[in-house]
């Protein structure tokens, strides 16, 4: 079992003056709280001894990304945790009991980031903990001021002697949200008793840093203390700090857009990863859109990544989307329905709509769940994003990648925009009926890639990428929910043909049914003058100016 808390906390260390020459393991002394914002006593808790082992890949993928795994004893919520990055000053932890092995529900959040690679024990730390809680007037405590004393040991890739250093963590207590002021009024006290805020993210982060700077001294008799370069790292040449600069000085490419683009998008699947599986809102709908807008890239700009490398990519991101496109448009779809059932008055419901509509909901919901959780722990996946991760780091670049940004990409919005205003013709010109449902729903997929195509090219075109981007979704929007329509219907005759064959009232679904026709007329009548207004020259040649 796993339990989740979010942490805010900050983190503060002395300055070299202050601390003194002997490897900074002690601070100037923890200054007086007290009043601190609200601050009106402070509660000593004791000392508790904390021993922590730190897991990672041997690559340190987790580090990478801000994420730490430990495995801890001592103190009250001794266990393993893991914690993923919220925000600034914000961690979500999650706990699980003590253990020899990474708990499965654990492993399988770390799944995107580890892949393949073992988790190891990475670092030892030792901490002897002094607690303080800051109190306010009526007794509530209001957050933990810990002094830590840290010795800490790197295990791998080999054992390294102990460094030893005291830092301060300030945490708010549970349910006190991110109370900024606090944590303001706290650390203007530190500040004046000579203490900022750590450099290191993490005691992990620092720990290494430390203990591979002492390494480096080591190595060099002394002479590589405080410096950053990595140990046995050449200087760089002449020719090569030209070529750097040259590369600084290089005009925006088509490359650099459209790669920053889809690092971003790679970014955004691997990261929402862990919030998909453990089902929280919004994130099955968030990693659908990434694959979305990387497939989408990847076929707006084939003149600057090679398709033949791209379309298979391509292929994997649309099984992908679509298994996760299962929960996403089960969920729109149940919203949509009990939102229109919640617009009735009492006596047009008829019979157990409700209880029929929950029925319906929740088979779908367990099948769709089992497909994306399915999806995401098969070798398919975890080999589409080790491509993915391959095609950023060396990416199939065609010659107009070196090109100058700004025409490379306009073509590629323009390009599209011509494909919509076809399908848009199409669209409006088919009878009502179901050829004209199919034609709409092609439209959108094309003012959607119209509008991915157009945020891509933002950097390069600015504002009036952003304005075109912007009429692009107002189109995609009314689009959009005639499509939704359509999907609701389909829906509502199930749900129909199901209480008719249970012997129920189907009435309440056949009025639905009836407003939802009402809806999608609606939106097919705004169509015209929209899409007149959003394809006038002028909103084009804004964006060739």
């Amino acid at each position: 079992m796993v339990d989740t808390k979010q942490e805010i906390e900050r983190k503060y260390e002395a300055t070299a003056e202050e601390a003194g020459p002997s490897g900074r393991p002690d601070l100037p002394g923890l200054p007086e709280l007290t009043g601190a914002g609200p601050v009106a006593t402070v509660v000593s808790r004791g000392v508790v001894t904390l021993e922590a082992t730190y897991y990672d890949t041997p690559g340190r993928r987790l580090l990478a990304d801000g994420i730490t795994l430990r495995h801890r004893t001592g103190g009250a919520d001794e266990g393993w945790h893991l914690k993923l990055p919220v925000g600034q000053d914000t961690r979500e932890e999650l706990r699980a009991p003590l253990g020899t092995a990474v708990p499965a529900g654990m492993a399988a959040l770390l799944r995107s980031r580890v892949r393949h690679d073992p988790l190891r024990p990475l670092a030892h730390l030792h901490t002897e903990r002094d607690r303080k809680d800051l109190v306010d007037a009526d007794g509530t405590v209001l957050a933990e001021v810990a002094v830590d004393r840290v010795t800490a040991r790197r295990l791998a890739p080999e054992e390294s002697e102990p460094v030893r250093w005291t830092e301060v963590e300030v945490e708010l207590a549970e349910g006190r949200g991110h109370d900024q002021r606090l944590l303001d009024a706290v650390e203007g006290r530190l500040r004046d008793g000579g203490l900022h805020r750590a450099g290191a993210p993490s005691k992990l982060a620092k720990a290494l840093a430390e203990t591979e700077k002492v390494a480096v001294a080591v190595q060099t008799g002394g002479a590589g203390l405080g410096r950053s370069a990595k140990p046995g790292k050449p200087a760089k040449s002449a020719r090569q700090v030209e070529q750097a600069a040259s590369a600084v000085r290089r005009p925006l490419g088509a490359d650099d857009v459209l790669l920053d683009y889809v690092r971003r998008q790679i970014d955004a699947m691997v990261r929402l990863d862990p919030a998909v599986r453990r089902d929280l809102p919004d994130a099955v709908h968030r990693m659908r859109v990434a694959t979305r807008r990387l497939r989408s890239a990847f076929r707006s700009y084939r003149e600057v990544l090679d398709r033949t490398v791209t379309d298979p990519i391509g292929d994997e991101l649309k099984w992908l989307a679509g298994e996760l496109g299962l929960e996403r448009d089960r969920e729109v779809l149940t919203e949509h329905l009990e939102g229109r059932l919640a617009e009735l008055p009492d006596d047009l419901r008829l019979g157990p709509v409700p209880a029929r509509l929950h029925h319906w909901s929740q088979g779908r919901r367990d099948s769709a769940r089992a497909a994306v959780l399915g999806a995401l722990d098969s070798e398919r996946y975890l080999t589409l994003l080790d491509t993915l991760d391959a095609l950023a780091a060396d990416p199939p670049l065609r010659p107009a990648a070196a090109k100058p940004a700004a025409p490379v990409v306009l073509k590629a919005v323009l390009r599209d925009y011509e494909r919509l205003a076809t399908r848009m013709t199409t669209a409006l010109e088919t009878p009502p009926g179901p050829d004209r449902d199919v034609a709409v729903h092609q439209a959108r997929k094309a003012a959607k890639r119209v509008r991915y195509a157009a945020e891509t090219a933002r950097p390069a075109l600015g504002k009036p990428a952003k304005k075109f981007a912007r009429r692009m979704q107002a189109v995609q929007d009314v689009l959009g929910d005639h499509q939704d329509s359509v999907v609701v219907r389909r829906a509502l005759q199930a749900l129909a043909t199901q209480a008719h064959g249970a012997g129920e009232s189907d009435f309440t679904f056949g009025l639905l049914y009836g407003r939802e026709e009402a809806r999608a007329a609606a939106r097919e009548r705004e169509l015209p003058g929209l899409w007149a207004d959003v394809s006038r020259k002028k909103h084009r040649a804004a964006l060739e100016a």
